[in-house]
């Protein structure tokens, strides 16, 4: 099965979660291709990147959609969270965003995750998200994206996890394991 990405990170963490499965990469699978991400929602955008691989492959593909929903800035950035600022660092991206939220009291906002699986005829969506709120500062080194930034009700940010620790209650890991279960029921 393809995974529509490129990401490491995002890749490692989905085979750890839909281990019944062989995945693959983009690149792994000799694609290079951007599909633009111009829907106005996480499945929007995750359905457009899984038909789009499907139609150049004709092979099962996991296309993702997630991002980061600020409560106080009415759930931006939200399916715009990796590009808002256009090619620039995740810490550069990050730094914006602290500064923005430290106008506000309320620093609240989730972490939104959407898998879906095509095969050229259906469509599975899996979803997960989890709550926390902004930190006032980066902190942690693993992880990727926003992860230094997200602060669960523990107070700890997805960075200072461990990556066991992450994968088993990040948006991602709910969105697979809850995509899994329909995989899995639909072919029993």
């Amino acid at each position: 099965m393809i995974v529509a990405t490129n990401n490491k990170g995002k890749l490692e963490e989905l085979k750890k979660i839909l281990k019944n499965y062989e995945l693959y990469s983009l690149k792994e699978k000799n694609i290079d291709i951007d599909v633009e991400e111009d829907q106005d929602s996480f499945l929007g955008n995750a359905s457009k990147k899984a038909k789009e691989i499907y139609n150049i492959t004709n092979e099962e593909v996991i296309a993702d959609d997630s991002g980061l929903c600020i409560n106080c800035l009415d759930g931006f950035p939200g399916v715009n969270t990796h590009r808002f600022l256009g090619d620039v660092t995740d810490k550069e991206r990050n730094e914006y965003l602290i500064n923005k939220v430290n106008e506000y009291e309320n620093r609240s906002a989730k972490v939104v995750c959407v898998l879906v699986y095509y095969d050229g005829k259906n469509i599975i969506v899996g979803e997960g998200v989890i709550d926390g709120y902004i930190s006032k500062t980066r902190r942690g080194t693993n992880g990727f994206g926003f992860d230094e930034i997200f602060c669960l009700p523990n107070g700890k940010t997805l960075a200072e996890l461990t990556p066991e620790e992450k994968n088993k209650i990040s948006a991602r890991s709910i969105a697979a394991s809850d995509l899994n279960k329909k995989l899995l029921s639909r072919r029993i």
